[in-house]
């Protein structure tokens, strides 16, 4: 999808304050969530730190993760979600999943 700078920039920050948002109201004693200047960081209680960015040169979103290691995502055309780069798959879906995984509740991050 070719999108201007500053619309990147609005959905960019939207969807990493929605992720934060929605762990912070998750309740999860085994999170820990910060959000700086673009950065979203998830330390979870037994070491791993997930790091999901943005990357304003690409206009992606880039996520480290302990469970699946490095992936970039770009928005997708239809349906405004962030797709991987690489496999096609939703970012959201799979984040909400890891989280899941390591807080042992039931996330959505939809």
């Amino acid at each position: 999808m070719s999108i201007d700078d500053a619309t990147f920039e609005t959905l960019a920050e939207a969807a990493l304050q929605s992720i934060a948002d929605t762990l912070e109201d998750a309740d999860a004693d085994n999170l820990d969530v910060e959000l700086e200047e673009g950065v979203l960081t998830i330390e979870v209680d037994d070491g791993g730190t997930f790091l999901l960015n943005k990357h304003a040169p690409m206009k992606q979103l880039w996520l480290s993760s302990p469970k699946s290691g490095a992936s970039h995502y770009a928005l997708a055309e239809e349906g405004g979600r962030w797709l991987s780069t690489r496999d096609g798959t939703d970012l959201l879906g799979l984040l909400a999943a890891e989280m899941s995984q390591v807080t042992g509740l039931n996330i959505s991050l939809d």
